[in-house]
């Protein structure tokens, strides 16, 4: 979309000029035409920008319908144990590239990803859909996190765009109380415990999809959890702030986490966001998904 810029400038030289007084000497007709045409060159203007604001704003509703779409889970309905957020960067259409997904793997299982694509607007997004699909498509044929990963990968390495793209699998087995996790160059989930105390699941992490020219096997392992723990997904944007270490950003998320532990998810989430002052949003985007197990 091209924008028109109207243009301020300061005048005052051009006022005291002898060429600003030698426009005292034109006939009072000629000054009457260049008026109306001026006025009409900017009522032109004025409704060009109009158009251009209603175009903005139409575009606008198209992303974010389009975003609403390609994050749709239907089998979320079935969890009142979890709870999403998604918020795009202030600066953005209000589409990103940051996603999350939720499959249920009947009859004891469910698997969980969340992921981030490089940029933002409607590109970023285009590419998160196709990734998030193919994941979903994947994960139900192959439900091993690091294999479901490595397929991914490949895809990822066909794609413009989606170089780079991060994203971590986990698969809940409700049976065996155990998580088992593959993570692609992503920001590593947070099992919180009941007592407050915290396990990182950064344990297989390797780089990000399509980083690599040839296969290699992408690693795999294993939490147990205890019923009431808490599994934490995010994107990079929930933690990471200009001229701070990723680090610190951390800690912040797990000290906010074991001071709201008690919370139900959907509240959960909401005093996150707000203890981390990005409940209106940030510079980056930010995908959260919170699991009471």
């Amino acid at each position: 979309m091209k924008w028109i810029i109207q243009q301020v400038t300061d005048v005052t030289a051009f006022v005291h000029s002898p060429r600003a007084r030698q426009l005292d000497e034109v006939p009072p007709e000629r000054t009457a035409g260049m008026a109306a045409e001026l006025y009409a060159r900017a009522l032109e203007l004025h409704r060009l920008n109009q158009e251009l604001r209603q175009a903005h704003a139409r575009e606008q509703q198209v992303a974010i319908t389009l975003q609403e779409a390609m994050l749709c889970v239907p089998d979320l309905d079935r969890h009142t144990n979890i709870a999403v957020r998604y918020l795009p960067a202030t600066a953005s259409l209000n589409v990103c590239g940051d996603w999350y997904d939720i499959v249920d793997l009947p009859p004891d299982r469910y698997a969980v990803a969340v992921g981030d694509v490089v940029g933002h607007g409607l590109d970023a997004a285009a590419v998160m859909g196709m990734l998030r699909s193919a994941l979903s498509a994947v994960i139900r044929a192959i439900p091993s996190p690091a294999q479901a990963l490595e397929v991914l990968g490949f895809y990822a390495r066909s794609m413009d765009g989606a170089m780079a793209a991060t994203d971590v699998k986990v698969l809940v087995d409700t049976r065996s109380k155990l998580i088992i996790n593959s993570n692609a160059g992503h920001p590593p989930p947070i099992l919180l415990h009941i007592d407050g105390t915290y396990d990182l699941l950064d344990q297989a992490t390797d780089p990000p999809l399509g980083t690599r020219e040839h296969h290699v096997p992408r690693p795999q392992a294993g939490l147990p959890y205890r019923p009431g723990d808490t599994l934490v997904l995010y994107t990079d944007g929930l933690i990471e702030r200009r001229d701070e270490d990723i680090d610190a950003g951390l800690e912040r998320l797990t000290t906010a986490l074991a001071q709201d532990r008690t919370l139900l998810p959907d509240l959960l989430a909401d005093a996150l966001l707000t203890r981390l002052d990005v409940a209106g949003g940030a510079s980056d985007d930010i995908a959260l998904v919170i699991i009471r197990l």
